[in-house]
């Protein structure tokens, strides 16, 4: 296997997925402007994608600026995820990451994200389903290979495994498997360390990344790290070769760091802070100077730039979902309720360029 978790830095600083959020063009322009240790994709539906839904296919548009780049599946149907990995590994993923922590009620209130806390037969029954499929693709198998994929869809997901710069599946000489990690919580309405998360270190994930809150809190309060470090005295207590990764509440790199080394993790994942600062993983505080603001600004048109230059081609496409990044880059700025007000109603780049322009915003 091989297993990019053993080359990161101690401790390590990477993006955590975030659903509408961690698309590709955030992707690229998180690691232009900075330095992200790791990076996740949104999560996908695995039942989903056994419907052929192309749609989903869009999270997992990548190119070669982001790796190690990791794919998050969601979903509850443990032969979804098996056939779900085999599509992961063949588009060419370092690693694949089942979410087990997301709180939204429309995923965890239908048994799936943190929803399988309270089902934890179910949640083994998917680890291994996800082993089996990165297994299954290196054995051989392919998205040709499994019942649920139309030839149409096989089609689409090789196409994509091209477009990331990758060789077409049949000069594979040698296929390698890929790791399988979790991202989970404390628990469902309270703690749990000693029953919910020993039960993911028994199944013996690459690594398993904490959200230092419960289900119930979703993200209300401030994230527990020192229950994340019960996490870190449980494994080495377990003697697991799990990397534990600690996520929740986390600014700056810096802080990371800090954190993890205070609570003697493997590394941190930077979530929200990474909205609208695109120097996250860099530089640790933003100034509030001008040219840093035209710094911004010029980024932020770069950002609506390429959303375009990936999506516009696609079915359904809309501008909508990059207009909440707009407004994030913004935040702080001299007058930006007046500027986050017109650019919240941008439909192209062209139009972004306009609203900038006319505060001053760009050189």
């Amino acid at each position: 296997m091989t297993n990019f978790w053993q080359n990161l830095p101690q401790p390590f600083v990477g993006m955590a997925p975030m659903d509408g959020v961690t698309d590709q063009p955030l992707r690229h322009i998180l690691c232009k402007y900075s330095s992200p240790d790791l990076i996740f994709t949104e999560f996908v539906n695995v039942e989903g994608l056994c419907h052929n839904a192309k749609q989903l296919l869009r999270p997992l548009l990548y190119d070669g600026s982001q790796r190690p780049i990791v794919a998050q599946l969601y979903g509850k149907t443990p032969e979804s995820f098996r056939q779900a990995a085999i599509l992961v590994a063949q588009l060419g993923f370092d690693g694949v990451d089942i979410n087990m922590g997301c709180p939204a009620k429309s995923v965890a209130g239908a048994g799936s994200g943190a929803g399988l806390i309270k089902n934890p037969q179910l949640a083994l029954q998917i680890i291994k389903a996800v082993k089996k499929g990165v297994s299954d693709w290196q054995n051989g198998l392919s998205c040709s290979d499994c019942t649920d994929f139309s030839s149409d869809f096989c089609k689409q997901v090789e196409k994509q495994r091209q477009q990331a710069g990758l060789q077409p599946i049949k000069e594979i000489k040698q296929r390698s498997s890929i790791p399988v990690s979790i991202k989970t919580r404390l628990g469902h309405d309270s703690k749990d360390v000693g029953g919910w998360i020993k039960l993911l270190l028994e199944a013996k994930p690459t690594a398993l990344t904490v959200h230092g809150r419960t289900l119930k809190q979703a993200y209300k309060g401030k994230a527990d790290w020192e229950a994340i470090f019960q996490v870190v005295a449980l494994a080495k207590e377990m003697n697991s070769d799990t990397l534990i990764v600690g996520n929740g509440d986390v600014q700056s790199r810096t802080e990371g760091i800090r954190a993890a080394q205070k609570h003697q993790v493997n590394g941190v994942l930077i979530g929200r802070a990474a909205q609208g600062n695109p120097f996250v993983f860099d530089k640790d505080t933003f100034t509030t100077s001008s040219t840093f603001h035209k710094q911004l600004a010029t980024i932020a048109l770069e950002h609506a730039q390429l959303f375009e230059e990936t999506f516009s081609t696609q079915e359904k496409y809309s501008f909508l979902p990059v207009r909440k990044h707009l407004a994030w880059y913004i935040k702080g700025f001299p007058q930006a309720s007046q500027i986050r007000q017109q650019l919240v109603q941008t439909n192209s780049s062209k139009e972004v360029e306009k609203v900038l322009s006319a505060y001053g915003l760009l050189n």
